[in-house]
């Protein structure tokens, strides 16, 4: 590629609205603070670059000797030495080129992996909250175009702004010195396509935004068609007829506007191809006018057209040099407002972790506010012009209980009364806001994140399973586990008979979101996963919720059987699952009402009665 093409296309798909787009103070400095490792490597693609333009403006001068000195002198050896210093520079250059994009790829893939890396890293940090507004497709989009444009905005506007500066000011002062009446007529040229260019290239980058928009309505509908729930709704209300015509609405749109976009592109490389054109005919026009009276040599004539079209992108590259340089700041900018945002889930420098053996857990006067959308997220990631301002109002109140080891522990209650709150607490998916959360009289926002996971396991409601095999998801929780581990814990979630009968057993595919099993088979293989991991700790957000009356009696005597000397935490609305629990509480509002066993519960008459009643 040529330099200054790069430029030209990023005139012409560049969005000049970053040039309106405020960038925080100190991006400038985090840019650069981020590419500071590579400035040895990035040293060595500058030299390259240097080099390389040097080259491209020597070139025409060795044209010039050849015809001046060697073809119209008559030095046939002049000729053939000055051929083979082309071929050796062509050589020269090829190898340049090649080492320019080797240098350039590395330097900027390191980029993408550190910036992909960094982004991804903290998002797993981030608490439950972020994912439950964020948009994923927003947050992927950070991921993928915006790290990738940084990098490309970073190593291709360093490499053109380089370029272009170095090639545009040797051609130009030898283009002067070879005839300043010939430069200056061809520079006049230049805004005769410049103008109209710019004109163009904004008309193109709006069409180029209005496609990109289409293109992401398009995506978003065959994501959301595509996947398993959405297909099945299409499928219950029978809309599949309507589906095709709003999707080929969409699409036919994406066309049109393609056709469009390839008209403008090729407008505007026919209007550079004229202006370029003119310029050489100029050239040839004047400068042979003057070759034929003696003012100017035929070398030197071949020499100013050559420069011409080393001349023209360059120039228009340096043009767009505040567009490069905005759309970099920008791109590099919407990573920062990813990192910038707090994890609120932070291991402390001097955390400890939980004491081994059998885990007593205190909630001790725990309040609970979940955080406000300005403590979590972006406008930009939930795709609305600004976060909701509503102050979360509070959903735990003074909760305070202990579930000793071996104890299991029901929390029962109505809906919105505070019970997976407090399972998320005790798993530190949150924070307290007052009080604390202990396990074995270590508070949880002190102790070892580590410690912590392998002390409490947690079945959810909504069994979750990842696109792979179901031995990958068992092995999830314990990466370690031998294929005997995997059975013994899927046979004691009643789920081990089922996967031996599959023709691929533990191989098979589990399909997106286990939506290959039913519901209360992805349950059994999300509590085998957990037993898997051996807490010493259960947290169970009715985890027996999917299942039929008669596989939830046989995984509640697995469970009875493997909480033997393990703190048990479950939720339930069905009461008769928890008969037999060592202590229950009785929440409503984020308040505790009552507590105590079954029987005492009953005889006291209060809200626990009235429930079971």
């Amino acid at each position: 590629m040529r330099p200054g093409a790069a430029g030209i296309g990023r005139m012409l798909h560049g969005d000049r609205t970053v040039l309106k787009t405020e960038v925080r103070r100190g991006t400038w400095r985090r840019m650069f603070r981020f590419v500071w490792p590579y400035r040895v490597i990035l040293s060595v693609f500058l030299l390259i670059v240097m080099l390389d333009a040097v080259i491209s403006v020597v070139n025409p001068l060795i044209y010039r000797e050849i015809i001046n000195g060697g073809i119209l002198g008559r030095n046939a050896g002049l000729v053939v030495q000055l051929a083979l210093l082309l071929g050796g520079l062509a050589v020269l250059d090829a190898g340049f080129s090649i080492l320019q994009r080797w240098v350039s790829a590395r330097v900027g893939e390191s980029l993408i992996f550190d910036l992909r890396t960094g982004v991804f890293g903290h998002i797993q940090r981030m608490p439950l909250a972020f994912f439950t507004r964020t948009q994923t497709g927003a947050l992927i989009s950070r991921l993928n175009n915006d790290v990738l444009g940084a990098q490309q905005a970073f190593t291709d506007t360093l490499s053109s702004v380089v370029s272009n500066l170095i090639t545009v000011i040797l051609v130009l002062i030898t283009m002067l010195i070879l005839s300043w009446q010939i430069t200056l007529a061809a520079l006049v040229i230049l805004p005769v396509f410049v103008i109209p260019a710019r004109r163009m290239g904004k008309k193109l980058a709006e069409i180029t935004r209005e496609s990109y928009n289409l293109n992401a309505e398009m995506n978003t509908t065959m994501s959301e068609r595509f996947n398993v729930a959405g297909a099945l709704l299409v499928k219950l209300f029978g809309r599949p007829g309507e589906e095709l015509s709003e999707f080929s609405g969409r699409a036919g749109r994406v066309r049109d506007i393609g056709i469009r976009s390839a008209l403008y592109a090729r407008l505007f490389f026919v209007a550079l191809l004229l202006t370029a054109s003119l310029a050489t005919a100029l050239v040839y026009g004047w400068g042979g006018v003057l070759a034929i009276h003696g003012a100017l040599n035929v070398g030197t004539v071949v020499a100013l057209t050559a420069y011409l079209n080393r001349l023209y992108g360059p120039l228009i590259g340096l043009s767009n040099v505040q567009l490069d340089v905005m759309t970099a700041l920008v791109s590099f900018d919407r990573v920062f407002e990813v990192l910038d945002l707090p994890p609120m889930i932070a291991e402390k420098p001097d955390a400890t972790p939980i004491p081994p053996g059998p885990a007593t857990v205190q909630f001790q006067h725990v309040d609970f506010t979940y955080p406000s959308a300005e403590d979590v997220s972006l406008a930009s990631l939930e795709s609305v012009a600004v976060l909701d301002k509503t102050v979360s109002n509070p959903v735990l109140f003074d909760i305070d209980f202990t579930a000793q080891p071996g104890q299991l522990v029901a929390l029962v209650g109505p809906s919105g009364a505070g019970k997976t709150t407090i399972s998320y607490l005790t798993a530190r998916i949150y924070d307290t806001r007052a009080g604390a959360v202990r396990i074995n009289g270590v508070d949880l926002r002190d102790a070892t994140m580590a410690s912590l996971s392998d002390t409490v396991g947690m079945v959810t409601q909504d069994a979750h399973l990842f696109h792979d095999t179901i031995r990958a998801n068992l092995r999830y929780a314990k990466p370690d586990a031998t294929d005997a581990e995997i059975e013994q814990a899927a046979k004691a979630a009643q789920i081990h008979d089922l996967i031996a009968g599959l023709p691929d057993g533990y191989d098979t595919m589990v399909g997106s979101r286990g939506h290959r099993f039913s519901g209360g088979e992805k349950q059994r293989i999300a509590i085998a996963r957990t037993l898997l991991r051996d807490p010493r700790v259960l947290v169970l957000d009715e985890a027996t919720s999917a299942l039929d009356t008669e596989t939830e009696r046989a995984v509640q005597q697995a469970f009875d059987a493997l909480a033997r000397g393990r703190t048990t935490i479950t939720i339930a609305h069905r009461l008769s699952t928890v008969r037999d629990a060592d202590q229950i509480v009785v929440l409503d509002h984020g308040r505790i009402l009552e507590s105590g066993t079954h029987a005492s519960l009953l005889a006291g008459q209060g809200r626990y009665a009235t429930l079971a009643a």
